[in-house]
């Protein structure tokens, strides 16, 4: 009798911890919900695109306002890591074991130090914002829990530089860059256009910042003293605003090609004013001012009254977390970081609901877009902008 009663008491035990066994399957998964973890500058140098992690966070709630995923609902822990790659980290390794995916990780700086992360700690990465060569050059299978949708910035700059030089009657370039792992690929993409280009154009004027300079009076006299005729800009949003008033305080005026980091004109028209006019710079997907954008920027500026001021850089938050949705539904209800991968493996054409360009993975291809779109700034109080080009798409690096 006594054990018949203790085996009724170990089932008992048994049937009240596997809904417990069942919620811990994964990492930030729960019978309700599924925790995204967001790591981003929300202060420091490059806190404008801190609305990204903003854009992930708007977006999350409008999915939970349509029912969530699989019964699930989207919980965003939202964290500030000061575009500092040691804060980044912490903010990681007090993440890995809480949330099922980390979205929109934020810096090449910060990718580079944390490169390894997500192999190490079978660790969800989707959609890093920084050097696609990082990851490039990273083992095959150290690739396995990340997924890529971002420019290759040699790419991007070969093509600014290649298009002025083609198009705009440019042949003497200087380059305006961050002087690290964000910045100094755009040397080596001016470097291969030039060689195409055959000496039809020349590389006069690279005039490197630090992330922490403030002042850049003296980096606008360099570069015109360069004699360019016109600039590439790598650089913060805050730091090629600032470049751009100074050269026009100096009575500088070059051709301005910007990155796409500075692809946010309604930022760049606020901060810079008349002085971005005339700018081409380069976009990840589709801007504001067109229906697909227009409409998703209704809707978090309406979650997120912060977003107003800067909608643009919330987009480019949004589209990744759509891109994570489509995972999470193909994934299905029994949800693990295994079945995101494989789910996320079968994404072919996807576009973020018009955001994006098509973006594609594959069990042996995690850079799932290589793209950007040539725009010109045309006028600041109208916050008007115009498409030179279509996408430009350049082959996946990894």
């Amino acid at each position: 009798m006594k054990l018949r009663i203790l085996g009724a008491v170990l089932l008992v035990a048994a049937l009240a911890v596997t809904p417990a066994l069942a919620q811990s399957k994964a990492p930030g998964v729960t019978d309700t919900e599924v925790v995204i973890g967001v790591s981003t500058p929300l202060s420091g140098p490059a806190a404008t695109w801190g609305a990204t992690g903003l854009g992930v966070e708007a977006w999350a709630k409008h999915v939970n306002e349509q029912g969530g995923v699989h019964g699930r609902k989207l919980r965003v822990v939202l964290r500030d890591d000061a575009y500092n790659p040691g804060r980044a980290l912490v903010n990681l390794n007090e993440m890995k074991d809480s949330v099922f995916m980390n979205v929109g990780l934020l810096g090449s700086a910060i990718i580079n130090a944390a490169k390894d992360f997500p192999h190490d700690n079978k660790f969800l990465v989707v959609n890093p914002y920084g050097n696609p060569s990082i990851w490039a050059a990273q083992p095959k299978e150290k690739l396995r829990y990340v997924f890529v949708n971002y420019p290759d910035y040699r790419d991007e700059t070969e093509f600014l530089v290649t298009y002025a030089a083609t198009n705009l009657g440019v042949n003497k370039f200087a380059i305006f860059y961050q002087n690290d792992a964000f910045g100094q690929p755009s040397l080596e993409g001016a470097k291969r256009a030039m060689a195409k280009l055959g000496g039809k154009a020349s590389l006069i004027g690279p005039v490197p910042y630090e992330v922490a300079d403030r002042e850049l009076g003296s980096h606008a006299l360099k570069l015109k003293e360069s004699g360019a005729d016109a600039v590439v800009i790598f650089s913060t949003t805050v730091h090629g605003a600032n470049i751009v008033k100074e050269m026009a305080k100096v009575d500088f005026k070059p051709k301005i090609l910007g990155s796409f980091p500075v692809g946010d004109h309604i930022t760049m028209f606020r901060l810079a004013g008349q002085a971005w006019e005339g700018a081409y710079f380069n976009v990840l997907g589709t801007p504001l001012g067109e229906p697909a954008a227009d409409r998703v920027a209704e809707i978090i500026t309406k979650i997120e009254p912060k977003l107003k001021a800067n909608p643009g850089t919330g987009l480019v938050g949004v589209a990744p977390t759509m891109l994570a949705v489509e995972g999470l539904k193909r994934a299905g209800r029994n949800l693990t970081r295994e079945s995101f991968v494989e789910a996320m493996e079968s994404i072919k054409d996807f576009t973020s609901e018009g955001l994006t360009g098509p973006i594609t993975f594959g069990p042996n291809r995690r850079h799932g877009l290589n793209s950007v779109k040539l725009m010109k700034a045309e006028n600041a109080a109208q916050n008007k902008i115009s498409q030179v080009t279509g996408y430009q798409m350049f082959p996946p690096q990894f």
